[in-house]
């Protein structure tokens, strides 16, 4: 048992890995990292010299000697795989590589192990001894000797393409660039309460790629010198010509933007360009085409932002740049499409998608790159770009030999088309990632220059010519079902909640505009915003659009409270009738209108609280209106206060306070009945007094005219003197403190 149980030990240790005390160093051909940064001219003729510059690093343990850089000429490559398959290929392989061109090397005399330096070399073409027209592998390799490997031998190898075209093609190939301008979201919803409406930007990160060296800037003054097709979302164009104007960044105390001169350059510059280019705009905000697809649609009103988001497209280019965009194409994310992306996409009026080759994929077999639009039913077109083409510069081009492998392979896999089939002219559309940064940007200029200097297999046309291209009849034009769409986009996307919650805000923003006397002061911004929440760029970002979709719904409810009802404190009514009077508050900038104020009462035998009224708050006032209030009953009654819109919705929070009613009781009645009587009987008493002092008079001789002073009477005609007191006066019923005149329009109070 015991021996067993060793035996098992054993054998596990055996099994374990073993961990190396430092990283293996590489040995061989891939001893030394062989950089190609740099070649000129990328498309030459037979006339010219190719010079490469590079880097060299030793990755290896010991000094490298004796060493020198050669050029390597492989054979001309079959096809477009084959292109790719040398991009993957590493180390030195002789059959394939090819052999060094004699004649022309740099010497390099000694490379120590973690050092790197530079080299440059020049080969002429005619050296080259270059066959029929091609793509042909170009292989840059270090040789030399080591402690390690003292008879010299290939110790670290680069490649690259070399597009080789001796004369013009007859038919060249047409290629469509899409050169988009297109940034994340910048702008709330919220603006200042002035009358310029001053905007209210989430931060200033927008002046950096608007400025000198920025991402936008440079798309700019790069795209206006090459064969492009702008393509642009709108949103960015509004929110920049904000910024051409006042403008503040949202925080506590926030502060007041200062880049109004980088703004205005940027515009100017752009308007500039866009006069030689043609311009597809994007419907405004570029909404997520295949969010509302596959989760907008389960709710109500969620597809009709598109057909505003493409009016509202057409008019701010119009407007900002002076020209008149194409707005009849839709591009989804990466251009994967499905058949429910297809009916979302064209139910705004575009008819013509932009996809990509990797989502229509094609089942014929075809031995070429067919054109790129293609009929799919309905009187659409799919635009289908090379996936391929409009991947190339997605990596970091940051790093020069990154940039220059990208640069090479765009050329040589263009040309490959061409040679698919040089008697068949095709349109190739390209549609590059949708936020290029400044490097990627930068790499696929220099490959369109490039390629536009060779100009011997290729020619631009913009995209509105190769939505016109005559389909190839074999290419594939079934759409693909929802099952095909790629899972990692899917789960990108915005989610049936979000669409809810952005339906939440269309409603509390269609009650709110209805009572302000400037609608569009609240309808413009809001609107823009809630497009915004469905854009493409919070792609990879849901808390960002969480957030983004949480302030803006936020913001407009704080908003439609700055319109309430002031709460009232309880009354009382002695009485029948009286008026109660509740206050409306209106801090917004602008006035309400066509609003009703209704009171309810909770038991309406007892109290009457008297007819809505319709009123009207001027922007920044407090204003009270009276109710003419009639109560039945004594006792207590809740009543509530509440404003309505036009169309019969409550608006805002009602207000409720107690109301106490108390009517003149039997008892009371009787007291003042006692004490009429009590009034008249004294009276009486002093008629009889006075009556029998006159007969008194009379009796003792004092029969006169009133001459001794004392005051006259008329005998029996029963007249009565100045100290006979006179009747009451019915008295006023009782209203407490409130006014029991007429109900006035009301009382404004400032605030």
């Amino acid at each position: 048992m015991t021996l067993l149980t060793g035996v098992l030990l054993l054998v596990g240790l055996l099994q374990l890995p073993h961990a190396p005390s430092a990283q293996a160093a590489p040995t061989g051909s891939r001893t030394v990292d062989v950089t190609i940064d740099s070649m000129s001219p990328s498309a030459p003729t037979k006339s010219d010299t190719i010079t490469v510059s590079g880097t060299l690093t030793n990755n290896g343990r010991n000094t490298i000697t004796g060493a020198h850089v050669g050029m390597h000429r492989g054979d001309a490559l079959g096809s477009r795989s084959a292109i790719e398959a040398v991009t993957h290929r590493t180390g030195y392989q002789p059959g394939a590589d090819g052999q060094e061109v004699e004649g022309h090397k740099e010497k390099i005399d000694k490379l120590e192990p973690g050092i790197s330096r530079p080299f440059t070399l020049s080969v002429p073409v005619k050296d080259l001894d270059l066959g029929d027209d091609g793509v042909y592998q170009i292989g840059v390799s270090l040789s030399g000797r080591s402690q390690a490997a003292p008879s010299e031998q290939v110790l670290g190898i680069d490649r690259t393409f070399l597009p080789w075209q001796a004369a013009n093609v007859d038919k060249k190939t047409q290629l469509t660039y899409l050169w988009p301008l297109i940034s994340s979201t910048h702008l709330t919803a919220e603006t200042d309460a002035d009358a310029q409406q001053t905007p209210v930007f989430l931060n200033d990160d927008l002046a950096a790629e608007l400025a000198p060296g920025g991402r936008l800037q440079q798309m700019v003054a790069l795209g206006k010198n090459l064969p492009v097709t702008f393509v642009i979302d709108p949103d960015l164009l509004a929110t920049v010509d904000a910024m051409t104007k006042s403008y503040r960044v949202d925080g506590p105390d926030g502060p007041m933007g200062k880049n109004q001169a980088v703004a205005k350059q940027w515009l100017h510059e752009l308007e500039e360009a866009v006069k030689t280019h043609e311009v597809v705009a994007l419907p405004f905000a570029d909404p997520d085409l295949a969010s509302l697809a596959h989760h907008g649609k389960r709710v109500p009103s969620a597809l009709s932002h598109l057909g505003p988001a493409t009016d509202l497209a057409d008019k701010t280019v119009d407007t900002i740049l002076g020209v008149k965009p194409r707005t009849d194409f839709a591009w989804p994310v990466d251009g994967a499409i499905d058949s429910s992306i297809v009916d979302v996409a064209t139910s705004a009026g575009a008819h013509n998608v932009i996809t990509r080759g990797d989502s229509l994929r094609e089942t014929g077999g075809l031995s070429y790159t067919p054109t790129a639009a293609r009929p799919i039913g309905g009187g659409n077109t799919a635009i289908v770009a090379d996936a391929q083409l409009s991947q190339a510069f997605e990596g970091d081009m940051s790093k020069a030999g990154n940039a220059t492998r990208a640069v090479q392979e765009f050329l040589a896999q263009t040309q490959m088309i061409n040679l698919q089939d040089p008697d068949r002219q095709r349109s190739v559309v390209v549609a590059p990632q949708r936020i290029p940064s400044v490097s990627q940007a930068q790499a696929m200029a220099t490959a369109l220059r490039d390629l536009k200097e060779s100009g011997r297999w290729s020619q631009s046309l913009n995209l509105g010519g190769a939505a016109k291209a005559k389909p190839d009849p074999a290419a594939t034009r079934q759409v693909p079902s929802g099952a095909a769409y790629p899972s990692s986009l899917r789960r990108q996307e915005l989610s049936t909640d979000a669409f809810r919650q952005i339906q939440g805000t269309q409603s509390a923003l269609d009650d709110f505009r209805v009572i302000l006397a400037q609608p569009e002061r609240v309808v413009t911004p809001f609107g823009n915003a809630i497009m915004r929440e469905m854009s493409t760029q919070w792609r990879g970002d849901g808390t960002g659009a969480a957030a983004f979709r949480h302030s803006v719904r936020s913001y407009l409810d704080g908003l439609t409270k700055k319109v309430r009802l002031i709460q009232k404190s309880d009354a009382t009514l002695s009485g029948r009738s009286a008026t109660i009077p509740v206050t409306v508050q209106n801090n917004l900038f602008q006035g309400v209108k066509d609003v009703t104020l209704k009171l309810t009462s909770s038991q309406p035998n007892r109290l009457d609280p008297g007819k809505s009224q319709q009123i009207t708050v001027d922007g920044g006032h407090s204003q009270s209106f009276k109710f003419n209030t009639t109560a039945n009953a004594n006792g207590r009654a809740w009543v509530t206060a509440q404003l309505y819109t036009a169309d019969g919705k409550p608006y805002g929070e009602p207000m409720t306070f107690q109301v106490n009613v108390t009517e003149i009781t039997a008892t009371v009645m009787l007291v003042i009945a006692g004490g009429v009587l009590l009034l008249v009987l004294a009276g009486v008493r002093i008629y009889l007094q006075r009556k029998r002092a006159a007969a008194q008079r009379a009796e003792d001789g004092s029969d006169d005219d009133g001459s001794d002073g004392e005051p006259g009477t008329d005998g029996d005609n029963g007249g009565t003197d100045g100290d006979e007191p006179e009747q009451p006066s019915d008295p006023t019923p009782d209203t407490g403190s409130e006014s029991s005149g007429p109900s006035g329009s009301g009382e404004k109070v400032d605030r």
